[in-house]
């Protein structure tokens, strides 16, 4: 890992909040998942550049679920946290909130995302971060689940050049 000494998940936590406006829909009338995924990378990379201590630049996002529409008035809450810090990169985890602008009720949850963030210099290079420190249960689970998602892209990544290597030399030219 690194020498750096470890950060606590609450170091780094944030939430970013935006009304949606009519200029965020789509065709259908309902904000666009492109406006959504942007408010995302935004706020995971706000995280991953506070819990690294500099830049960081999104590796891959592993995973992006639409739960529910959010609609024009909506003021949208996106909540990110590190779960996971390896050598040079960090999963952060990222939960969205709807509530409509203008009255009391509780915010829904209507997405949720995955992304990796590679931490880098002046120079574009990776370099190290903090391990994070998970605080409570909820916090160590959700590093546990980050290693199996890592384990994961690690694993499809190594079948995807393995089968490529396998057909270039068969002769197919994918």
């Amino acid at each position: 890992m690194t020498d750096l000494p470890g950060k606590p998940t609450a170091a780094s936590r944030t939430t970013l909040s935006h009304i949606m406006t009519g200029s965020d829909t789509n065709l259908l009338g309902t904000v666009h998942g492109g406006v959504i995924m942007k408010l995302v990378d935004d706020a995971a990379g706000a995280v991953a550049g506070r819990h690294s201590g500099g830049p960081a630049v999104t590796a891959s996002m592993d995973e992006m679920v639409f739960l529910e529409p959010v609609r024009v008035g909506d003021l949208v809450h996106v909540k990110a946290q590190v779960n996971w810090t390896g050598r040079s990169s960090m999963e952060v985890g990222v939960r969205v909130l709807a509530e409509r602008w203008n009255e009391s009720t509780p915010a829904t949850q209507v997405g949720t995302a995955y992304l990796v963030f590679a931490a880098v210099d002046a120079d574009g290079k990776p370099r190290p971060v903090p391990p994070v420190i998970p605080e409570t249960e909820r916090d160590e689970r959700r590093y546990q689940e980050a290693q199996i998602r890592r384990t994961h892209r690690l694993a499809r990544r190594r079948a995807i050049k393995e089968l490529r290597e396998k057909r270039s030399a068969e002769g197919f030219d994918d």
